[in-house]
């Protein structure tokens, strides 16, 4: 904390990921650049493209803030899915213990601020789902 950061210089370095089904979580966290520590939370950037699992933050909320590109976030709530397609410049908040996903168009870099603990990761259809 209390330091600063080089973003250009970072994304300048920062790798690209295709996201698969198949993608390990070593290959991801390759693509991820951690910044810092945030009240709890991980502050870093990541560029991909595809569809990424469904994710949950059982301890907070993210924020993504999309620096290059497009991408759709799918966030289930009780209401059905919310989708909202983000441009470079756009910033989103995912409500605590939200199951989402993001999906690049067709590719996307963004800076986030995520929940540094209890991340849950789910490729099934609808992870809210019994047995899912």
């Amino acid at each position: 904390m209390n330091r600063a950061h080089d973003l250009r210089g970072q994304l300048a370095a920062l790798p690209g990921l295709d996201v698969t089904a198949d993608t390990s979580a070593e290959q991801a966290d390759s693509a991820v650049r951690m910044l810092d520590e945030l009240n709890g939370s991980a502050l870093g950037l990541v560029r991909f493209a595809g569809l990424t699992p469904w994710e949950i933050h059982p301890d907070g909320d993210e924020l993504l803030h999309v620096l290059e590109g497009e991408v759709e976030v799918t966030v289930l709530t009780e209401d059905g899915p919310l989708r909202d397609v983000l441009r470079a410049g756009s910033i989103f908040v995912v409500g605590r213990n939200l199951w989402h996903r993001q999906h690049a168009r067709p590719s996307v870099t963004l800076l986030f601020s995520t929940p540094a603990e209890r991340t849950a990761h789910s490729w099934a259809e609808d992870p809210r789902a019994p047995n899912a």
